[in-house]
């Protein structure tokens, strides 16, 4: 995988090539103060016209206190002030409101798929500014794109194309994820079709297998082969009910995009996969519920008793912190007393 696959890659470019065969989308560029926000490691703090300003409070209360885990009333509080972006939330909003006012947010390769946690409704869909900033600043994802999108490029010595980050807005469509399927090619030949979301059995795809491959060979071959910039790349589709596929994004062919049902070591094995048994491209899909798998997003997520404490959905676990913090500076006293007896 060459730095040059991975430019290609980003969504403007590939989009106005394919622009007839997927999702509405529009795409903004990314000012560096914005840029700078979203790699500030600092507490998030977001504003937005549709959202009053949340400033977070920081309470310092005396090192007594602390470990004592009591409350102060001698507490100095901080401020955190909510960063302004106000021409470029402007054209946000423009852009939110001319998709529908609900939208799909990405960098120039990546969608924040692995904060959706975070967001009240669990879920990718954007209504503000202060909504993606949400997702962006709280995924791994977006990060890689913004600092080492060309990590794992075999021509590391070659300098790095020169990268105009832009923010992507794509109208949201309710997505079953049972239509979804990641499709490899190698030299302009579709080798290999896995389900996209393999931790979850879809009887359907069981039933219309054959269907569902033809579908897809189809659509590569009519609107994909040999209109991309490189022979070698990952794209993504949807299948609707009615059969009709749409592409929906485009990725390196290599490690740095996920295989799926698939290694990259059969992948790379000289465009043929090993064992496979039909003609055409082979297809990989979660053949029963016996193969479900937890989702591989999951690990990117916070224990769920932080989320309760955090959210006082649950005092009780609130309290057996407490004494369990407790009881454990007791021990430590102890064991200062043992080893340091009174002389």
């Amino acid at each position: 995988m060459k730095k040059e696959q991975v430019a290609h890659c980003q969504f403007s470019v590939w989009y106005p090539i394919f622009k007839k065969h997927t999702i509405k989308s529009l795409i903004l560029p990314l000012p560096q103060n914005v840029i700078d926000y979203l790699l500030d490691d600092g507490t998030l703090v977001v504003s937005g016209s549709d959202h009053n300003s949340q400033p977070i409070q920081s309470n310092n209360s005396d090192s007594d206190a602390e470990e004592d885990i009591q409350w102060s009333d001698d507490e100095t509080t901080a401020t955190a002030t909510a960063p302004e972006f106000p021409e470029f939330t402007s054209m946000v909003e423009e852009a939110i409101s001319a998709l529908g006012g609900r939208v799909f947010p990405k960098l120039n390769w990546s969608a924040p798929r692995d904060a959706n946690w975070i967001a009240l409704n669990s879920s990718l869909q954007c209504c503000s500014l202060s909504d993606i900033f949400l997702l962006f600043k709280s995924s791994d994802f977006v990060t890689h794109d913004l600092t080492q999108p060309f990590l794992q490029c075999s021509d590391q010595d070659s300098p790095d194309p020169v990268i105009c980050y832009e923010l992507v807005l794509r109208k949201w469509s309710e997505l079953i994820p049972g239509g979804e399927f990641r499709c490899f090619v190698k030299e302009n030949k579709l080798i290999a079709i896995s389900q996209r979301d393999y931790t979850q059995y879809y009887q359907h795809i069981l039933k219309q297998e054959e269907q569902i491959s033809q579908d897809i060979q189809d659509f590569f071959s009519q609107h994909v082969q040999y209109n991309f910039l490189d022979e070698d790349f990952v794209f993504d589709v949807y299948r609707d009910c009615q059969g009709r596929v749409w592409l929906i994004d485009l990725n390196p062919f290599g490690e740095v995009t996920d295989s799926l049902l698939f290694s990259w070591e059969e992948l790379m094995s000289g465009g043929e996969i090993p064992h496979q048994q039909q003609e055409g491209p082979a297809f990989r899909y979660t053949t029963s519920e016996v193969t479900v798998q937890p989702s591989p997003c999951l690990s990117y997520r916070i224990p769920r008793d932080f989320v309760d404490l955090s959210n006082g959905e649950d005092a009780y676990k609130l309290i057996d912190f407490l004494k369990l913090k407790k009881s454990q500076q007791e021990e430590s006293e102890e064991e200062e007393v043992e080893e340091n007896p009174p002389q």
